[in-house]
């Protein structure tokens, strides 16, 4: 039988607009077994109540793929075909944001960033 692991890279990025900076730290580097549902979060330096926050991953070797948004307002979308495969939700007390993968495969092993929407 062939077992693979499912490796997200999470890197730290940090966000510079021609207006102010946005701070982004994220979790470390994680290793899941494949059909793991593991939680990435993201600390930012803005209020998620004033700000929408995107997740985008790249697969080696492949363009960036927009995961899904979550609005300042609360409400989340998603792109159609992973929409099944991550939830996003945020603590606003704390200014996080956090993407849960759902039963996640060696197919999804990739660097996942937040980014912030800009107004």
């Amino acid at each position: 039988y062939s077992f693979y692991w499912v490796f997200l890279h999470v890197s730290l990025s940090a966000v510079v607009s021609v207006y102010c900076n946005v701070e982004l730290t994220q979790s470390e580097s994680i290793t899941v077994k494949p059909g793991g549902s593991p939680t990435i979060s993201c600390k930012v330096s803005y209020s998620v109540t004033s700000y929408s926050t995107n997740w985008i991953r790249q697969l080696e070797g492949k363009e960036l793929e927009w995961i899904g948004i979550i609005w300042y307002n609360g409400d989340t979308d998603y792109k159609d075909s992973l929409k099944n495969k991550f939830t996003i939700s945020r603590d606003t007390s704390i200014n996080t944001v956090s993407l849960q993968g759902k039963s996640l495969q060696a197919e999804d092993t990739a660097v996942y960033n937040c980014v912030r929407q800009s107004q």
